[in-house]
């Protein structure tokens, strides 16, 4: 157990390590003002965590490594608290579906089943992640930032629409990378038993 606690330890700061550089060095800015959204595969990293770690620690990895990003960038420095809550968010519901619907890391599970279940639980939380953010951006630029309500929707309006392009390539991305990391994870026991089911 102590084992495994520490492998997920150190699989959470690889994936945090990889949101950040993901966001900090390889996204496409696109200035909006004062302000700018990005076209980005940070997101994907944190899905990922949630498959093969579970909710909890994955969102913590997307959490921690896409907030210290913004943090060390003037444009998004103000967005890290929102970033923060929003990624441990994307975790816990990729986690919820792979895991306690899915149970994508049940020994026998068949291929088409992982995969299905994999698809279904990136949908979740890239969805989420599209219908949420923009809300939540646009209330946290508003009430939190003191923006004005139309500038606060036009950048509301802006990000949905790039979050919804890293949503779909994302998506693309975790699906393949998932499906090819499985087969290795499992040979070297890191297929975490998140969810076992219940016995009857």
């Amino acid at each position: 157990m102590r084992n495994e606690k520490l492998k997920k330890m150190i699989l959470t700061g690889l994936m945090a390590a990889l949101s950040f550089v993901a966001f900090a060095y390889l996204k496409i800015n696109i200035p909006i003002g004062d302000s700018s959204t990005a076209l980005h595969v940070g997101n994907a990293f944190c899905v990922l965590a949630a498959l093969i770690l579970g909710g909890g620690y994955g969102g913590l990895a997307g959490a921690i490594g896409l907030s210290f990003a913004d943090l060390i960038s003037p444009a998004y420095i103000t967005s890290a608290p929102k970033t923060f809550l929003m990624k441990l968010a994307i975790g816990l519901v990729v986690g919820l579906v792979a895991h306690r619907l899915g149970h994508i890391t049940e020994p026998g599970k068949s291929k088409k089943a992982v995969f299905r279940w994999t698809l279904l639980s990136c949908l979740a939380g890239f969805g989420f992640n599209v219908v949420v953010d923009p809300v939540v951006g646009y209330f946290y630029k508003r009430f939190i930032l003191g923006i004005d309500a139309s500038s606060a929707k036009i950048l509301a309006t802006m990000g949905a629409t790039a979050t919804l392009v890293n949503a779909v390539v994302s998506t693309v991305l975790v699906c393949t990378v998932y499906t090819l990391l499985r087969p290795a994870l499992s040979r070297m026991d890191m297929l975490f038993e998140i969810s076992p089911k219940k016995k009857k």
